[in-house]
């Protein structure tokens, strides 16, 4: 069983950054699509960035484009998401996801992939 573990939230002013991080076990994740999802207070789980195995291709949510970044250290089993220009919208809790499939896309689903974190939590004040 992978198990996904994020870290690097907390409470930020809005214009501010941070980077979270998301740690897998196992010795397959270098064949594991990896994405972020968050879901606000009320709101239904959203996608917001992935990233498929050897980090050729990502893709983002449109309300992230230019502000977030995502990327992947194989060798260190992690990926990350950089958030810059943080806006209160952006508060939420953050999960990392993988997908064992080892595709050529990113898939924008939640049900498609197979391992979840435990969440972080993001707060942007106004």
């Amino acid at each position: 069983q992978v198990q996904l573990v994020e870290s690097g939230g907390g409470l930020v002013q809005a214009g501010g950054s941070l980077r979270l991080s998301c740690a897998a076990s196992g010795r397959a994740f270098s064949s594991y699509t990896m994405a972020w999802f968050r879901q606000a207070p009320g709101k239904e789980r959203e996608f917001v960035a992935g990233i498929i195995w050897s980090g050729d291709i990502l893709y983002y949510a449109d309300f992230v484009k230019g502000r977030f970044t995502i990327s992947r250290d194989n060798a260190r089993n992690t990926a990350y998401l950089q958030m810059n220009s943080l806006e209160p919208e952006d508060t939420a809790v953050y999960y990392c996801a993988a997908d064992r499939g080892g595709r050529t896309s990113v898939p924008m689903t939640g049900t498609t992939y197979d391992y979840w974190g435990q969440g972080t939590r993001v707060t942007v004040s106004s």
